[in-house]
């Protein structure tokens, strides 16, 4: 790395590891002092109006004697300014660093009209997407008809000025249809090639393209599915294809749970056994960690939650003695086969998110930080389902083998839509066939249609995801032991990193 003579690599990182449960800063002398000089000029960087102007303030930081979690901190932003700074240069319209729409059927202010300043938000949207539309951006027909039907819905139950404004941003909708191509990906908009390149950089690193990372994913996922076919086929599941075989997995009754009160309380005390095992397995695989880590367990939500049929969520522990939970889906729960339940335990919980989020908090990462590299939140819990396998979780039970493999299918399978849509130029229609001949079954809280949508607005989060899990478990291949456990201590001691935190130094 160049400026102001830091360098964070794995020997740093692993130089800081036994510091897991410190704070950021540095007690005492120079160190406290660089710690608060950079953190106090993080905090005014947004105040500058460009990410250049930021990036240009940063180079101007000398410190040379900064803690570990302050000098991750300078090397992320650095890198994270550098992409937007691009970004800006070519991209100078939309949400920086998260897509070239300012209104779609998930963003705008049109979804808040009840807000006090919400006609002057839409005012300033309907600006924003008369600038993207004479940069030649404009959404997609498919989903701008989508967006306008949704404000269509938003007009009628709105009054006053919110009405006026939303009229005039579904008239201006309107007027851009004919010239709104089917095509979803980023190739199509000017400078869309290395925008969707700069995108998938700015979630974690991975900076050989689009279509590297394609090739990279479809090699994953082929690997996957000659492994999801060898299980089946023990299981005695022998015709059609994976993804047919997976479908009638998830359909065969044998494994599925009462959708009453009984078979909901059975659900969660299963994945609380899953649990307990992978609790006593952090020692082995991660080592020290913090107490709350461990204050953890799986709940079923409240009636009202249930009732509503709320998305399964996470309450992080915290260390002044808050337990943590992660309150899970039971709404349609005669689509989630006993044996599917075990990966999303190591996921949402241990060793996944409840080990990496709060580990995290106790280091306190500039929240800048979190900006530019936010697909390792993810990636980490992906790594944490495959860590599990391989430690022999699911030995010698094939069905938890086949639902450990399909959520990977599931990851892969969003990857490899989202790099075929951007870059290589694949229909939405081709994305949803992908999709069902990767994975069969689709995941219970979304839809394919629904993936495929995500990936058409939100360019390279999933494929930064899957970049960000396939780093980890490259950089851990061949370690064991103590060699395994000081590589997770390093990745996690300080908060998230980017891939190039990872590679030898």
């Amino acid at each position: 790395m160049s400026g102001a003579g830091v360098s964070v690599t794995r020997r740093a990182l692993l130089a800081g590891a036994g510091a897991a449960l410190a704070t950021a800063a540095v007690p005492g002398g120079a160190a406290e002092s660089d710690d608060q000089r950079l953190r106090a000029l993080l905090d005014g960087l947004d105040a500058l109006p460009s990410p250049a102007a930021r990036l240009a303030r940063l180079q101007t930081f000398q410190g040379s004697r900064l803690s570990p979690s302050a000098a991750i901190d300078l090397k992320c932003i650095r890198e994270g300014l550098a992409i937007d700074a691009r970004i800006a240069e070519i991209m100078p319209v939309g949400q920086l660093g998260r897509s070239p729409y300012t209104v779609t059927p998930a963003s705008g202010a049109w979804r808040e009209p009840g807000r006090a300043d919400a006609a002057d938000r839409i005012a300033a949207d309907t600006r924003a997407i008369r600038a993207e539309a004479a940069a030649g951006i404009i959404l997609p027909r498919t989903l701008l008809d989508r967006t306008a039907a949704a404000m269509a819905k938003a007009i009628g139950q709105a009054q006053g000025s919110v009405a006026i404004a939303l009229r005039e941003q579904a008239a201006l909708l309107a007027s851009l249809a004919p010239r709104a191509g089917d095509a979803p990906g980023m190739w199509r908009l000017p400078n869309g090639a290395e925008y969707y390149d700069l995108l998938l950089d700015r979630q974690f690193g991975f900076r050989g393209g689009g279509a590297a990372a394609h090739r990279l994913f479809l090699a994953k996922a082929e690997e996957l599915t000659r492994t999801a076919d060898a299980v089946l086929r023990r299981l005695g599941r022998r015709e059609g294809t994976v993804g047919e075989r997976i479908v009638a997995a998830f359909r065969d009754p044998a494994h599925l749970y009462g959708n009453d009160d009984a078979g909901h309380t059975r659900a969660v005390a299963d994945m609380n056994r899953v649990l307990a095992a992978a609790k006593a397995r952090v020692p082995a695989l991660i080592g020290l960690v913090p107490p709350e880590c461990l204050d953890v367990a799986v709940r079923r939500m409240s009636p009202a939650d249930e009732a509503a049929a709320r998305g399964g969520y996470r309450e992080l522990p915290t260390p002044d003695g808050k337990p943590g939970g992660y309150f899970v889906d039971l709404s349609d729960i005669r689509r989630r086969p006993a044996w599917s339940l075990a990966s999303v335990v190591h996921h949402e919980l241990i060793p996944g998110h409840m080990i990496q989020l709060p580990m995290e908090a106790r280091a306190a990462p500039h929240p800048l930080r979190l900006r530019y590299a936010p697909a390792f939140a993810e990636g980490w819990a992906v790594y944490a389902e495959q860590l599990m396998a391989t430690d022999g979780a699911h030995a010698g039970d094939d069905l938890m083998l086949l639902g450990h493999i399909h959520w990977l299918l599931f990851r892969i399978a969003r990857a490899v839509i989202d790099t075929g849509v951007h870059s290589e130029r694949w229909s939405a229609s081709e994305a949803r066939q992908k999709l069902g001949m990767m994975q069969g079954e689709p995941a219970f809280f979304a839809t394919f249609d629904q993936d495929v949508d995500r990936v058409c607005l939100e360019p390279a989060v999933r494929a930064g995801e899957a970049s960000a899990w396939l780093a980890l478990a490259e950089a851990g291949t061949g370690r064991d032991g103590a060699a395994l456990r000081r590589f997770h201590q390093a990745v996690l001691a300080h908060g998230r990193v980017r891939s190039s935190m990872l590679g030898t130094g």
